[in-house]
């Protein structure tokens, strides 16, 4: 007998928002409900991907246009689905990904201003049926976002999107917002200009909303 689908958690926002500080903890706290857990990332989370992150967070492809970065985080994305997520989610096991389609959605789509039929196309080819069960969007707003991905580069040059101006960073949050409101089935906001202990505690209460057979009652502070 197959084992059943797993369930796949992505984590959105925009820069500085806690994204992969809550990714780790989320893992950790499903993990101690004995849940088997794969911990992944976008651009990345294949050698096929990885290979592609750092020219997308570089810069290298930005001169390019936002249709030539929507095709290189597509080619990404379906090596990190065909050999990473869904081979997992086929074991049973429960996927959280840092980033995913919505990001491109955003960033490229959104801000980037490619035309949603070449996005939808892109996403039916790189992600077929592996798309999330749950997304949590991190919201936190632009200016302390920026704060926190200062704080934590410790003076070094930001990547390709962190050093885009703040205009972009709020039409990036404001296309987030308004891509979550759109499709409340699926997408859960959270806010992220909190404590991380708070947030993760929103984050727990999310995940065991979503999946109270897979989840006790009680979160853990």
């Amino acid at each position: 007998m197959s084992s059943p689908r797993g369930r796949f958690i992505t984590l959105e926002g925009g820069e500085g928002s806690g994204k992969s500080t809550q990714a780790k903890r989320l893992a950790e706290r499903l993990r101690s409900h004995g849940l088997d857990v794969v911990l992944t990332r976008e651009p990345g989370g294949s050698p096929g991907a990885e290979a592609v992150r750092a020219a997308l967070l570089g810069g290298a492809v930005k001169p390019y246009g936002s249709d030539v970065e929507a095709l290189l985080f597509a080619a990404a994305r379906a090596d990190h689905v065909d050999r990473t997520i869904a081979p997992a989610l086929a074991r049973g096991q429960w996927v959280i990904c840092d980033r995913f389609i919505d990001s491109t959605r955003v960033y490229q789509g959104a801000v980037g201003q490619v035309e949603a039929p070449l996005l939808n196309a892109l996403e039916q080819v790189a992600i077929g049926p592996a798309r999330p069960d749950l997304t949590l969007l991190l919201d936190i707003s632009s200016e302390a976002g920026l704060a926190r991905a200062a704080a934590r580069a410790q003076g070094q040059v930001g990547d390709r999107f962190e050093r885009e101006g703040m205009a972009f960073h709020q039409a990036v949050r404001t296309a987030f917002l308004e891509l979550a409101g759109a499709d409340p089935e699926r997408c859960v906001v959270v806010d992220a200009g909190r404590q991380p202990d708070m947030v993760a505690i929103d984050i727990a209460k999310a995940v065991r909303a979503r999946f109270p057979e897979a989840l006790s009652e009680t979160v853990p502070a």
